[in-house]
């Protein structure tokens, strides 16, 4: 937002601009906090929420699960319904992605951060492209050597070379 002023301090007018607008509601996203329950999960890292009684769609912030019609993708899936399903969880959002979902964390029922026990697991990579979160490194190092998940491959498949290579599908899916 801008004031345009006279000589003498007075303000004569506001001029708003649609990027100042967004600016304002992305802030609000990223202070925002709530409980729902998860009534879908679409792969690994990406659920829906209800929030306020309509449904949120919530990308797990700084990691990147295998896609669906990928190595270890279902098993993603099913290992983070199995985590967040029909339970009520605690959302942390940072923000939105260039799709509209909340980026966030989420803390289930028992205090367990998701997007850390994907990592843990192995079904998730650290997305250190977007992430400076050394929790989510740690792990990530933790399963590679424990050969935990999708690190029991020889050579697993990053979702994002995966996702490159069926023609520049989606990033951050």
């Amino acid at each position: 937002m801008e004031t345009r002023r006279q000589a003498g301090g007075r303000t004569v007018g506001w001029a708003v601009s649609w990027l100042a607008v967004w600016t304002l509601l992305v802030g609000a996203a990223a202070a925002q906090e709530f409980a729902g329950r998860v009534v879908g999960v679409t792969d690994g890292d990406t659920l829906t929420v209800l929030h306020a009684r309509h449904p949120e769609t919530v990308r797990l912030q700084g990691v990147d699960a295998p896609e669906k019609r990928q190595a270890y993708g279902e098993r993603a899936k099913r290992f983070t319904a199995d985590l967040a399903f029909d339970r009520t969880v605690t959302v942390r959002a940072t923000g939105r992605d260039r799709y509209g979902r909340l980026l966030c964390e989420v803390v289930l029922p028992d205090g367990r951060n998701l997007n850390q026990e994907l990592v843990r697991a192995g079904y998730a990579w650290w997305f250190r492209k977007y992430s400076r979160d050394g929790r989510l490194a740690r792990l990530e190092e933790e399963a590679r050597a424990g050969r935990r998940g999708l690190w029991a491959d020889q050579a697993p498949e990053a979702p994002w070379d995966f996702r490159g290579r069926r023609g520049g599908a989606r990033q951050g899916s």
